[in-house]
């Protein structure tokens, strides 16, 4: 082989590898997994939105139609959205047609904009346009702290078209699939999106695995353990989680079912006798049986708090 020839292929090679460097740095929290012959879960990571993420920090969901690809959930940023849009193509080859909100955190809706205007239609419940619109710049200034450039250009798109129901029978591309909105969960408006012809749901952040859920100060524990239990009644076959690994209902019971009933039982008592928020938060600290999960330390005591002051104040 000429001197040539080899610079040129050495060439090729470092150009190859600088691409799939490049990829795997951009998408190195997105996990695919196949769920069944059209429907896909991307799986991000369980930790905080970083740079280095975009603040791809949760799951998603690719569904392959004959008219196009359905996505659930559209990123934090218009270049997260360009991420999920690579990851689609990547799955399905296909342009995304359709994007469905589960909810009104960053990384469920932001990226509605750079879809929109690729011509994608953004399908959301009323219930959960109406949080959108409510917290959307204040979402845009935190996300930028964190993903600075990687946050230029986000712009807070609510659909256009929103549905005002709270159960959505739709058929997009010859899938049919339902939106749910249960009860007020992890934010006001919280959807699901289920596939009756195969049991798969998703949750949104109404479900966390491996990781404890935040009860924030827009959260309502005892809603959201009623919304739970509802989508214990659908009884699905498979579970793609808000954030996660794919699950059943027993593991999600178990990890957040369960969590949410042992914070608003164990509030409530301390509520009705009128003892303090310290108190609920001293005698509820205990939780040998979630200790294991992710983010317990930093989260566990803040939710109990916020669980309480939520129930005093009804």
């Amino acid at each position: 082989m000429s001197s040539q020839i080899k610079k040129f292929v050495f060439f090729i090679t470092c150009v190859f590898t600088a691409c799939i460097q490049t990829a795997f740095a951009q998408n190195a929290n997105l996990k695919p997994i196949k769920l069944d012959k059209n429907t896909y879960a991307l799986i991000g990571s369980i930790g905080p939105r970083t740079y280095e993420n975009y603040g791809l920090n949760a799951n998603f969901g690719v569904v392959d139609t004959p008219d196009g690809a359905i996505l659930i959930d559209s990123g934090a940023s218009p270049q997260g959205a360009a991420i999920l849009e690579k990851e689609v193509k990547i799955l399905t080859g296909k342009k995304v047609r359709w994007v469905i909100n589960t909810g009104s955190q960053d990384h469920r809706w932001l990226g509605n904009d750079y879809f929109a205007k690729q011509g994608a239609e953004i399908i959301t419940l009323k219930r959960t346009v109406i949080t959108q619109s409510s917290l959307g710049l204040g979402q845009i200034t935190s996300v930028q702290t964190v993903l600075k450039e990687r946050a230029d250009g986000t712009t807070p798109l609510t659909s256009p078209k929103a549905l005002d129901t709270d159960f959505a029978k739709l058929n997009l591309g010859g899938v049919n699939l339902e939106i749910r909105y249960l009860n007020h969960a992890h934010f006001a408006g919280d959807a699901i999106v289920y596939f009756p012809s195969s049991g798969i749901l998703f949750s949104g952040d109404h479900i966390y695995i491996g990781r404890l859920l935040g009860i924030l100060p827009q959260s309502d524990a005892t809603k959201w353990l009623d919304a739970f239990n509802q989508i214990e009644a659908i009884k699905p076959k498979i579970i793609v989680p808000g954030h996660g690994l794919v699950t059943n209902i027993k593991v999600a019971k178990a990890q957040t079912g369960d969590y949410l009933s042992f914070i608003v039982s164990g509030v409530k008592k301390y509520a009705d006798d009128m003892a303090g928020v310290e108190n609920a938060v001293k005698g509820l600290s205990n939780a040998p049986q979630f200790e294991k999960l992710a983010n317990f330390n930093e989260l566990h005591k803040g939710n109990i708090s916020r669980a309480y002051l939520r129930l005093e104040s009804q």
